[in-house]
């Protein structure tokens, strides 16, 4: 049984006439017919009942039809994964990021997802974790970066760990040597620059300051590291901020300390489940699983 014949089939189903199912194959009359007499004489028994001006199912037509359907989906579904795989693939992927991601390896991945698949339009919307989890699952965006909320992820969302990180403290430079961790408590009584409640990482630091029974108060809120970094060198204050921000990179005016205890946190490739991803997303996975070995979660 062969998937041409098959293609036949259905769309003299379809049209209820060899005619036009011919003309709408592409292909002479003659050809039609013999293709369907010889799936008749494959399966044992007739497909249509051949009227005068139509043709109609018979019962053993009529219980083929959902599977031949089924089986030319399937072929066009794997012919349009592989042409992804072959560079072949077109159409978009929209994809949502939290800041601080220029260290991490995705520039790299859209990289060379740019290099096998040029005729993908991919777009980038920077955004807070709470605001791209919900574009997410709405089907707005196809995937996003981000840290996500202590309670953990949906279940309607797969994820892959991008990077695991923890919140540190940064200090005027001589305030604090480089070793010593500060404790939650000292944290609390300073004058604190930090995330704002629109970010994702905003939930887990203030979850850990809560666990110890502390009253966490941000005197400026941004979630731009890069100026939590300079209110700091300006001593305005203490940044409690991301320790795989690369705006952290060695700089004398300001030094980076533990806290004590560690508040940890992930960020996190996530996309809605479905019963079949899209074929750009899913050619991005795949190439994350390539060049870093990461499986899904």
């Amino acid at each position: 049984m062969e998937l041409r014949t098959l293609e036949y089939f259905v769309a003299v189903a379809e049209e209820g006439s060899f005619t036009k199912a011919a003309a709408r194959c592409h292909v002479v009359q003659p050809a039609i017919s013999q293709q369907i007499r010889s799936l008749e004489r494959e399966l044992g028994e007739p497909l249509f009942e051949r009227l005068p001006r139509r043709v109609v199912l018979t019962s053993g037509g009529a219980a083929l039809l959902p599977h031949a359907r089924d089986c030319l989906a399937a072929a066009a579904a794997a012919a349009l994964e592989f042409a992804g795989r072959a560079g072949l693939l077109d159409g978009s992927l929209a994809l949502g990021t939290v800041g601080g991601l220029e260290g991490t390896r995705v520039p790299r991945l859209l990289g060379e997802y740019h290099r096998r698949y040029p005729g993908i339009s991919v777009s980038l919307i920077g955004a807070s974790s709470p605001s791209l989890l919900g574009e997410v699952r709405e089907g707005r965006l196809d995937a996003a970066v981000m840290a996500p909320p202590p309670q953990g992820l949906p279940a309607a969302v797969g994820s892959r760990t991008l990077l695991e990180d923890r919140i540190v403290a940064v200090l005027p430079a001589g305030s604090r040597a480089a070793n010593v961790p500060m404790p939650l408590a000292e944290a609390a009584r300073s004058t604190v620059i930090s995330y704002g409640p629109d970010s994702g990482v905003h939930a887990f630091i203030r979850d850990a300051f809560a666990a110890r029974a502390l009253r966490l108060d941000i005197a400026y809120a941004t979630n731009d590291v890069a100026l939590q970094v300079a209110l700091v060198a300006e001593r305005v204050g203490i940044a409690l901020t991301s320790h795989a921000s690369p705006v952290l990179a060695t700089d004398p005016r300001f030094v980076v300390v533990p806290l004590e205890p560690a508040i940890r946190l992930r960020k996190v490739f996530v996309w809605r489940l479905g019963p079949r991803l899209g074929a750009p997303l899913r050619a991005f996975l795949d190439l994350w699983t390539e060049l870093s070995g990461i499986p899904a979660e």
